[in-house]
């Protein structure tokens, strides 16, 4: 018996086709799919034609037990010898257990946040401008830009975003932080955000190297500091120009402007007056009580009111929920920078006229007399204890006032009064003073030692 012939059928290999088949290959029309041709050399290298005409090559081939097709390139760009090659090669990572497409993916990826990581602080600046402050009114965008633009284009802007360090904001911030102090926390602030919003785009990664907290503060003098200027004071009006300043503060109705006017009544800190809240106010009992949380010296500080003061917190629109006697308009804490800007603004505008005028500009406005520089809030605590000192008001009394200690640990353990009606009048004759209304010089006679 013979033996049966058994027919084994073999994968069909693919014919090997030249460059110039390649080249005379045609999209057999009639559909708009894609046409293949197997190309042979490489077990499932084809060329895809579209219906347009245009060439490509692809690897058909199996990763894992998914089937997968995989590009290797347009045509003529890459040529035939190229593709098998290519393709070859992409079969010899499948085999080494590596997804040739995961691995294209992640090459794409990197090099796009590379590319992300280019971006200079200039283009970022413009971005983040029309993410974070399309909203804000158009003066407002524009005095931004032009502070950034100003002061810290000249060392930044052309710098990426990922490159920035510590030190190229130091030296961006160093010059006007010494000389203008209000818009040098202006700056820092405008730099963290564009630098924040950069990280979060994908632009850099990192520390942001204009947060203030535990980075630029160990590097540049706090702000107060720095307003104190080369005489070591806050600078302060001359207690002859307090008047003529309040006079012109008056005319600002502005959340900020009351706050100012509140501080300069009481003679008060500015975070002492942006952070008053109602429950600390007794307006029939003309008192406002500060707990000692929210004291320098962490003790409770009674401030006497007087009626102006009274008059001005009956003013002050009371909002629902809102605890706040002085909120910003986002209904948080003012800022510091709120109430600086108030006196800020009155300083330029008294500049602007002296000049239109044919005056000096750097002799107008509302100046300290002895360092020449434009008067800040806190300094009117300093102009208010000039006048004290000047109308013969106890030393004591007005120190108490301004809620500095006063006398030794032992003095500060036998006093049993803080002069609060003594201070109530005393507070009064400054409210008149500011008015213009001078109470003249008051006379203080000695009193009695009394041993407790």
């Amino acid at each position: 018996m013979l033996p049966i012939a058994l027919e084994i059928e073999m994968p069909r290999r693919a014919k090997e086709l030249g460059p110039l088949d390649i080249k005379r290959a045609t999209h057999p029309g009639g559909t708009d799919r894609h046409h293949w041709i197997d190309v042979g050399g490489v077990a499932g290298l084809r060329l895809q034609i579209t219906a347009a005409g245009t060439k490509s090559w692809v690897l058909r081939t199996v990763i894992g037990d998914r089937r997968r097709v995989i590009g290797l390139g347009a045509f003529p760009e890459v040529g035939l010898a190229e593709a098998r090659e290519k393709a070859r090669e992409a079969k010899r990572k499948v085999a080494a257990g590596i997804d040739p497409i995961e691995e294209k993916k992640a090459v794409r990826a990197a090099l796009a946040a590379a590319s992300a990581r280019n971006l200079l602080f200039a283009d970022a600046m413009d971005k983040w401008l029309a993410a974070k402050m399309s909203d804000r009114p158009e003066k407002s965008q524009k005095a931004i830009k032009s502070t950034i633009t100003r002061y810290a284009l000249p060392e930044l802007g052309k710098l990426t975003v990922q490159s920035i360090t510590v030190q190229d904001i130091v030296r961006a911030l160093q010059e006007v932080w010494s000389e203008k102090p209000d818009t040098g926390q202006k700056l820092r602030g405008y730099l963290e955000g564009i630098l924040s919003w950069a990280t979060v785009k994908g632009h850099r990664s990192g520390d942001n190297p204009a947060r203030w907290g535990g980075n630029l503060k160990e590097l540049l003098p706090a702000p107060a500091q720095v307003e104190k200027g080369k005489t070591g004071n806050f600078p302060a009006l001359a207690v002859s120009d307090v008047p003529r300043w309040w006079a012109e503060v008056l005319k600002r109705e502005d959340m900020g402007a009351q706050a100012l006017r509140f501080a300069a009544l009481c003679a008060s800190r500015s975070g002492e007056v942006r952070g008053a809240t109602w429950d600390e106010i007794d307006l029939d009992a003309a008192m406002w009580v500060i707990p000692a949380s929210r004291m320098k010296m962490d003790r409770e500080h009674r401030v006497p009111l007087s009626p102006a003061a009274v008059a001005l917190l009956k003013a002050v629109p009371k909002m629902k929920d809102q605890p706040l006697v002085f909120p910003s308009i986002t209904g948080k804490q003012m800022s510091d920078m709120t109430i600086s800007k108030v006196m800020r603004d009155m300083q330029e505008r008294a500049e602007k006229a002296a000049a239109l005028a044919g005056h000096d500009p750097a002799k107008a406005g509302w100046r300290d007399p002895r360092s020449g520089k434009a008067a800040v809030p806190h300094g009117l605590r300093s102009s208010f204890r000039d006048w004290a000192a000047e109308r013969g008001y106890d030393r004591d009394m007005a120190e108490i006032a301004l809620a500095h200690t006063v006398g030794s640990a032992v003095e500060r353990a036998y006093r049993r009064t803080d002069m609060i009606e003594r201070r109530r009048a005393m507070m009064q004759a400054w409210s008149d003073y500011l008015a213009g209304r001078d109470a003249g010089v008051v006379v203080q006679f000695p009193q009695a030692n009394v041993s407790r």
